[in-house]
């Protein structure tokens, strides 16, 4: 008999551990139709945040890549980009930097370590961007974190310490705004070619790696 009350007892935690009241389940029912609701309305929204980016297709003298661009995340650092590949600004200058195991840096020099005139510096968007992964593009400055005008870089590898630190303005990062989609072999042997010293610059490559081109992908030549 003493033994048939304690079975009683169990059973009765067990169903009041496992199951929900009638008035629980139509609360748990609405709360999912809630949800569906609202997801059906965001829907919408993250489709047209969603749409496609523009490309840009970069040819050197080493072969060509093709790069996506996010301005739905750094809509200034993208813009300021393209207004310099529309009007033809990168045709002719060089990647100057090349330090491997870290990045690939160019748009500001020619072959003659001769530079023009740029626009004025923009707003640093690095709180909005992408992680300084392999493979993204990002704006290149000085010291002076509103300071980037038409140079950037691409890193070869994670550089997670020129991502923004929330807080430190010593640590504001540098903007990546896009990614390498395709030719990351490209990025990669250029990386690798023998630089050396010109006038005040180092890492400079022995033999000039020309940006001949960047155009949009799919615009009309």
């Amino acid at each position: 008999m003493k033994a048939i009350r304690v079975l009683c007892v169990v059973l009765a935690v067990l169903l009041s551990l496992g199951a929900c009241t009638p008035k629980e389940e139509k609360a748990g029912e609405a709360a999912k139709a809630d949800a569906a609701v609202k997801s059906e309305e965001a829907a919408p929204a993250q489709a047209a945040a969603t749409g496609p980016s523009p490309e840009v297709l970069i040819k050197t003298s080493m072969g060509e890549f093709v790069v996506e661009l996010r301005p739905d995340l750094t809509p200034v650092t993208v813009e300021n980009f393209l207004s310099y590949v529309d009007e033809g600004f990168y045709d002719g200058k060089i990647f100057h930097r090349v330090i491997d195991g870290f990045m690939i840096q160019g748009g500001g020099f020619d072959a003659d370590m001769k530079q023009d005139a740029t626009h004025d510096p923009i707003v640093n968007e690095a709180p909005k961007g992408l992680e300084n992964l392999a493979g993204t593009i990002a704006m290149a400055r000085t010291g002076e974190i509103d300071s980037a005008t038409a140079q950037f870089f691409i890193n070869v590898k994670d550089n997670y310490f020129l991502n923004h630190v929330p807080g430190n303005q010593k640590k504001f990062g540098y903007v990546a705004f896009g990614r390498v989609v395709q030719g990351m072999d490209v990025v990669y042997r250029i990386a690798k070619v023998e630089t050396g010293v010109k006038g005040y610059y180092r890492d400079v490559p022995k033999t000039p790696v020309i940006i001949e081109s960047v155009t949009r992908v799919g615009a009309a030549e």
